[in-house]
């Protein structure tokens, strides 16, 4: 009996010293590697890594391009994760292989872009802002201070939360407005938006889509022409934040993309634990950052985290 007892006091220790085994997730998002928004996107996924006991893997492909990006998320599939964290720019590229890993019962949540698609496609839920909601609000903000012809400067050409953008800002500015088609180098947005500018001096309004990319260029394509010109952007950056407080900026939409990455991996923790999932898309923007509040957010945008 004392043996008997002993055996099961032992393997009673031995399950409390076992960790259960660790879930699963890969993140696949189409942000190219050398776009500071995304390494705060990763910084959110790391932080819900460690938080959550969760083995996450973050993938993307080098440039904006679905086709590998495509085949991330079907590697992803292969390798059968407790879920899948995926962006969708791209719906008629990537759907295919989205669709497959749910098929397969992998739980997808889609953040960042895809807000439209998200549901049809079968993820669970989706973690970011409505893109062409957040471009109107911009367009009316920029229209207010007085702006009757913009430039909507667009590094990803191409990519449906990008064009969204757009397409809301035009609504929303209701004056005359046309899309700068650039790359994601700023040099060469610096130069476009100067160029342009040079071209029209009728233009009065630059709205800019990412913060690091488009918007800190544009500014200084503004200040080069030496011309009042409004320059909003989407996202945020120490620098444009920066140029915000010294007043060469308007303001920054904040989508916090950092709990874009944190929240989904979080959620898909807790669902593999506990089959826990909250109701419906969560939005995690668009937050208006003026001067008032610029200033209290440079530092923890430069830490990567806003």
């Amino acid at each position: 009996m004392k043996n008997f007892l002993a055996g099961i006091a032992t393997a009673a220790m031995v399950a409390v010293a076992t960790p259960a085994m660790a879930t699963d997730i890969i993140v696949v998002a189409h942000g190219q590697a050398n776009d500071p928004f995304w390494s705060v996107v990763k910084n959110g996924v790391e932080k819900a890594a460690e938080h959550t006991g969760a083995n996450v893997d973050y993938r993307s492909p080098e440039t904006f391009d679905m086709v590998a990006m495509s085949q991330l998320i079907d590697a992803a599939v292969n390798q059968e994760p407790d879920g899948l964290v995926v962006s969708i720019p791209d719906a008629d590229a990537l759907g295919p292989s989205i669709e497959r890993a749910v098929a397969a019962g992998i739980p997808v949540i889609s953040i960042n872009s895809g807000s439209d698609v998200s549901k049809q496609l079968g993820a669970l839920l989706h973690v970011g802002q409505d893109e062409f909601d957040a471009g109107k609000a911009a367009g009316e903000k920029l229209a207010s201070m007085g702006g009757t012809k913009g430039i909507c400067v667009n590094q990803e050409v191409g990519n449906v939360s990008l064009d969204l953008r757009c397409e809301g800002f035009a609504e929303g500015f209701g004056g005359s407005s046309s899309v700068l088609p650039t790359s994601n180098d700023p040099a060469e947005v610096e130069s476009k938006v100067r160029a342009a500018l040079d071209a029209d001096e009728e233009i009065d309004t630059v709205m800019a889509l990412g913060a690091s990319t488009a918007g800190e260029p544009s500014v200084a394509a503004v200040k080069a022409v030496g011309r009042d010109i409004h320059v909003g952007t989407f996202d945020m950056s120490a620098g444009f934040l920066q140029s915000i407080v010294d007043g060469d900026a308007a303001f920054a939409l904040d989508q916090q993309q950092f709990l874009q990455g944190y929240l989904a991996v979080n959620f898909l923790a807790l669902h593999a634990e506990y089959g826990l999932m909250p109701g419906g898309n969560v939005a995690s923007g668009p937050n208006l950052i003026t001067a008032e509040k610029a200033a209290q957010v440079v530092e923890l945008s430069a830490q990567g985290i806003r």
